[in-house]
């Protein structure tokens, strides 16, 4: 697997701005691409609103899924923000993550950033992201 993860500023400023608007409860949606590169984002509703997890609801994930599979595309991942910490996985997205899908953490203390990572062999491991 590649140990990047190719991002469009257009989606990475999207992830940004739902956290913003979803403080201080978690945003969360999910990451559209193919291979190790992301086309879009697709923002959902957080069916916990919680300020310490997420949860993507069925519904918005199989339409997402269906549409990207219209466009030959796939759902790469998720994202979620950390409202009120830096963007590192916690106990909770350990608990909760599994092989195969990249994870994309906005966090906002001190400041808001991005970074990716991938859950494999019960650990994450951190993508390099490239913006373009």
């Amino acid at each position: 697997m590649p140990d990047t993860l190719d991002l469009p500023e257009s989606a990475a400023a999207a992830m940004l701005a739902h956290a913003e608007r979803d403080a201080p409860h978690e945003a969360c949606g999910l990451l559209i691409g193919v291979g190790h590169a992301v086309v879009r984002v697709v923002p959902t509703d957080n069916a916990e609103a919680s300020p310490t997890r997420y949860t993507i609801p069925a519904d918005a994930h199989f339409a997402a899924l269906r549409q990207a599979r219209a466009e030959d595309l796939a759902v790469l991942g998720a994202y979620h923000s950390h409202p009120r910490g830096p963007a590192e996985p916690s106990a909770t997205d350990a608990a909760t993550a599994f092989a195969g899908f990249v994870f994309v953490i906005a966090g906002l203390a001190p400041a808001p950033h991005l970074r990716a990572w991938r859950f494999a062999d019960g650990n994450f491991v951190e993508l390099r992201l490239v913006r373009t």
